[in-house]
């Protein structure tokens, strides 16, 4: 019975003790509504933490100490503190135990980043001065160089770069090793070696090949952080930073011709598309069309129509809308100028004074209706999204607009080359440029020949207009700004004369690019018109006379 008795006390006193233990261990589980004060076993969690009693202090150097915390932490809203710190909009308890920081209206725990309702009793604003912002600015671009997306972070290496930060030099150095993107770490590269030679206290090796890295970058900022480096104490340090600085002023230099040139060619589509239906009307029938300038003014203002109804009606398809102004322009443009031809000009043949009286006369009153019915103001018209922005090519800066015009001005050639060779309309044109006479007495239908003639050459005016329009302000006085550049290229080339106008075109873009530098836009034209006639006293009937028109009074 003893041993029964004992046996059963110590499984009494056993069940006890287990009890007990288990309740203990029940009680220390904390329950769903149990939220820890801080969470100090995560490093950013931790390093805020930290940070907190320094921003209480009075002491700047302790909130400097703060910043290099707050930016080194990794913690998702480290920028917002650092940012908000420098509108003096953080505040933290007199113990440095909790804070906070306002972003817009609402105010967010210091540590966590989560939503408070309001601004937490206890809290005074952390002192900020001058010293201080500068060491926030610092340290916001070293938080950018981390950023997740490699746009943001190319941008902060050219701000880095540009204020020539020296307390950036660390992080990029460590960024450089690990950045994958390969424009990202590039850009990582150049804003380090522009940041050694600012520092210039790395060895000469150093300095070189930091000299080296903007050497093959090749522009204007790198210039001028090469400069920088002439007055290093390095050997052999100021002498290649300065035959780099020569090297790259000369290949800008070649670079700038280069680009001259590609405007010049721009310019000179801009051109071709103006004075091409200009060589047309005046090769086969002598007219000076005066009234040609508002034939583009009626492409431009066509295009504009179409966008305003595929913005009303179809703004899903608002990219489709210059496809359909170009067939809509050439029609309108088109049939103005057989009405003109029809109702004016055939009246007037063999009276070239007359005529150019009376189309200076239908441009008036052309230019006075667009007045009456759009208004004296200038029409936006929008490029679509395959024309907008640009690229660079070879160190050349390339919009997309132009580019399409250049392309869209050699298919228009080429596609009135084709029409002129190998279209009966084609032969019956040639034939009436080279003697109309003749042609008249082979069975040609002249009259015809000659309102078809201008109806294209309008035609193709009304598409310049088309192109125009993306690059120029559509007015009533669109035309006017091209008609005297129109009628040179026309001169210049050969009258009647397609590929002299082509050749004209580009030379004459060309070589205004390379005078404007020197002399102004002004000037440049005004130099260019004296050429012009120098070269017309020597060769009247321009680069490309036709041979055997017959020329007639």
């Amino acid at each position: 019975m003893t041993g029964i008795r004992r046996w059963t006390v110590s499984a009494v006193v056993a069940f006890f003790c287990a009890l007990c233990s288990l309740g203990g261990s029940v009680k220390a589980q904390p329950t769903d509504t149990q939220i820890p004060a801080k969470i100090s076993d995560e490093p950013q969690v931790a390093a805020l933490e930290q940070a907190l009693p320094l921003l209480a202090s009075t002491s700047f150097e302790k909130i400097l100490t703060a910043i290099d915390i707050i930016a080194g932490s990794g913690i998702d809203h480290a920028g917002r503190i650092l940012t908000q710190l420098s509108e003096r909009r953080v505040y933290v308890a007199g113990d440095g135990s909790s804070g906070a920081y306002q972003d817009g209206k609402s105010y967010h725990d210091f540590v966590t980043g989560q939503a408070l309702p309001a601004k937490p009793d206890g809290l005074d604003g952390v002192r900020v001065n001058n010293r201080v912002r500068n060491a926030i600015n610092a340290a916001l671009g070293t938080l950018r160089l981390r950023d997740k997306d490699p746009s943001v972070r190319l941008q902060a290496a050219e701000a880095v770069s540009h204020a020539r930060d020296v307390s950036a030099l660390p992080a990029l150095e460590k960024l450089v090793e690990t950045e994958r993107d390969p424009r990202v770490a590039q850009a990582f590269k150049e804003a380090r070696a522009v940041l050694i030679l600012a520092e210039g206290k790395r060895d000469a090796q150093v300095q070189l090949d930091a000299v080296k890295i903007l050497r093959d970058r090749g522009d204007q900022d790198a210039i001028a952080a090469l400069r920088i480096a002439f007055s290093s104490k390095a050997e052999g340090v100021s002498a290649a930073a300065s035959s780099a600085v020569a090297y790259i002023e000369t290949h800008l230099a070649a670079l700038q011709q280069v680009q001259n040139i590609w405007y010049g060619l721009s310019l000179g589509s801009v051109l071709l598309l103006a004075a091409i239906g200009l060589a047309i009307t005046f090769g086969v029938m002598g007219v000076i069309n005066m009234a040609h300038g508002e034939m583009v003014m009626l492409g431009a203002y066509t295009t504009f129509v179409i966008q305003e109804a595929f913005r009303a009606y179809a703004p899903a398809w608002f990219d489709l809308s210059l496809l359909l102004a170009i067939p809509a322009a050439f029609t309108v443009a088109g049939l103005v100028g057989i009405a003109i031809e029809r109702g004016i000009i055939r009246f007037l043949y063999g009276r070239s004074l007359e005529t150019l009286l009376a189309t200076w006369g239908v441009s008036l009153i052309l230019q006075q209706a667009v007045r009456t019915i759009f208004g004296p103001t200038n029409r936006a018209v929008s490029a679509p999204s395959y024309m907008s922005g640009g690229f660079e090519f070879l160190g050349l800066a390339i919009t997309y607009n132009r580019l399409w015009i250049i392309v869209f001005s050699l298919v228009v050639f080429a596609s009135l080359l084709v029409i002129l060779r190998y279209t009966s309309l084609g032969l019956q044109m040639r034939a009436v440029t080279q003697n109309r006479r003749m042609a008249a007495s082979m069975g040609i239908r002249t009259g015809t020949v000659d309102a078809l003639t201008f109806g294209l050459g309008s035609g193709i005016a009304g598409i310049a207009g088309v192109a125009l329009s993306q690059i120029d302000n559509v007015s009533p006085n669109l035309g006017q700004n091209y008609i005297i550049d129109s009628f040179m290229v026309v001169v210049f080339g050969g009258v009647g004369n397609l590929w002299g106008t082509f050749v004209s075109a580009f030379s004459l873009g060309v070589v205004n690019k390379f005078l404007e530098p020197w002399a102004g836009a002004v000037l440049a034209k005004i130099a260019i018109l004296v050429l012009l006639i120098l070269f017309i006293q020597k060769r009247p009937r321009g680069l490309f006379a036709l041979k055997g028109r017959a020329i007639e009074t």
